[in-house]
């Protein structure tokens, strides 16, 4: 028994260098940090523009060339809108794509986002939506950009429709 685990041991030591040899481009987990532009629009004629900024989680399988993926993020903005101001807007979502030339993956997302809006006197909203969205990612030696432009929407509250419009650049790493 001793020597099938010691066997075990040393194979296993053998093989792990080959693991980063092997390694399969856009795969596996990854973490970044969010910043770019927030347009908001509480309603079709007054809206705001802001600083766009958060942090990503997430984690993609590459099969052949093709790319699936779900990600997370938590976001935030400085953007204000007849004294409603933005506040915190969770994401959780998936994302298709495909290498469209080496080491450039071009892609395309979807989810659920809940945003939270304040008003003057501090109070917040909550609300429901959706989030689409499509982007470009490049990777080297295990860090990774995306520019990406996406839309949210979420439900209709007080005779109003909130809308988002976000251009963001990723700057992260994958494990």
């Amino acid at each position: 028994m001793k020597k099938f685990i010691a066997s075990a041991l040393l194979l296993a030591s053998v093989s792990a260098p080959a693991f980063a040899q092997d390694a399969v481009p856009f795969s596996g987990p990854y973490i970044g940090g969010v910043v770019g532009l927030d347009h908001v629009d509480l309603n079709s004629v007054n809206h705001d523009s802001g600083l766009l900024y958060g942090g990503v989680i997430g984690y993609d399988v590459n099969v052949n060339g093709a790319v699936f993926g779900v990600e997370g993020e938590y976001a935030d903005s400085d953007a204000k809108e007849l004294g409603v101001r933005t506040d915190r807007d969770i994401y959780a979502g998936v994302r298709i794509g495909g290498e469209v030339v080496p080491n450039v993956l071009a892609y395309a997302k979807g989810g659920y986002t809940n945003a939270r809006f304040e008003d003057a006197a501090g109070d917040g909203t909550k609300l429901d939506g959706y989030r689409l969205g499509a982007g470009l990612e490049t990777t080297v030696q295990g860090f990774i950009a995306r520019a990406e432009y996406r839309y949210s929407s979420y439900e209709q509250v007080g005779g109003t429709k909130p809308e988002r419009h976000q251009a963001a650049l990723i700057l992260g790493y994958r494990f």
